[in-house]
């Protein structure tokens, strides 16, 4: 197991780098001068040929590169063009609030998925199954850019049960964790029916009975268990889903997250920010996969890794 983990962890890096590189690269080749987009306008372009100086914008592209490779080996994404603030400081100050959304969304989304797949697979083919796997498809069939505007237009703005945006108690976070929860619950919903189906199948369920366990105890102690194990694959890919969908669900609901700082970096040309968000988000990708896969094996003792 030690080894697997240190061999992963290790296979991160040129991950991570291959990232760093191609974020670097397509921020220097779209179009924009942060130093103008800073300045203005109406700027004299001595002043714009100052401040790109002063930001280091004026070097070589491959000085730059090196640069900020270097800095992030040493764990400093740079400073922000917009705040003058470490990038890490400013990531740091807003990762509490993506991380709140991301939990509640995929508590949201276990809520609804796991009692809907057992349902489904207990009653396959039935009236309950029917309406738990159109109620799957719904959720599959409507994006958080469309659903967000929904709710928010039907409980905010309709009934005024709900608040719109921003931060506070738990009902401002109802909203935006249902918007980014939904399309993964009717995922989940799908893949738990699925697997608990051929789980059901197995012999072993049969043999729980035998020894006195009752139906129901077999399917939660037994079959439910074993058929986690796809459905923890797909959490686990699906959370750097739920990441990149709070980019948009923060910005809808102005939720101040990291996902809304990269898209105002993103229009403020705030190269640091931009690349330090986008390497936050594929860092704790990389690092769910992993944890996922040292879950096997607490979930199925029969997967070894050496």
């Amino acid at each position: 197991m030690l080894r697997f983990t240190v061999r992963r962890l290790l296979l991160t890096i040129p991950v991570l780098l291959g990232v760093a590189t191609l974020v670097f690269a397509l921020l220097h080749l779209v179009p924009g001068d942060p130093a103008q987009v800073m300045l203005g306008e109406a700027a004299a372009q001595s002043d714009v040929d100052e401040l790109r100086t002063k930001l280091g914008l004026d070097r070589p592209f491959a000085a730059q590169y090196l640069q900020f490779v270097a800095g992030v080996a040493q764990g400093d994404f740079g400073t922000s063009f917009r705040y003058g603030t470490p990038v890490s400081s400013e990531i740091a100050q807003r990762l509490p609030n993506t991380v709140e959304l991301a939990l509640a969304a995929m508590s949201v989304a276990m809520l609804i998925a796991i009692p809907l797949g057992i349902l489904g697979a207990l009653h396959r083919g039935r009236a309950i199954d029917q309406v738990a796997m159109t109620l799957s498809l719904l959720g599959i069939s409507m994006p958080n850019f469309w659903l967000g505007p929904l709710l928010a237009i039907l409980f905010a703005v309709g009934l005024g049960w709900l608040p719109v945006s921003g931060t506070g108690d738990w009902r401002h976070l109802v909203l935006p964790a249902v918007t980014l929860g939904a399309a993964l619950a009717a995922i989940l919903a799908r893949m738990t029916r699925a697997s608990l189906i051929e789980e059901l199948r197995e012999l072993y369920v049969l043999a729980a009975q035998a020894r006195g366990l009752s139906y129901s105890r077999a399917v939660l102690r037994h079959a439910l268990r074993n058929s986690l194990i796809p459905v923890v694959t797909i959490l686990g890919l699906q959370f750097g889903a739920v990441l990149t969908g709070t980019i948009i669900t923060e910005t809808i609901f102005s939720w101040p997250g990291v996902g809304r700082l990269l898209i105002q970096a993103i229009n403020f040309r705030d190269y640091p920010l931009v690349q330090g968000c986008i390497l936050f988000i594929a860092t704790t990708y990389v690092l769910v996969n992993l944890l996922v896969d040292l879950a096997y094996g607490w979930l199925d003792p029969r997967i070894r890794y050496e």
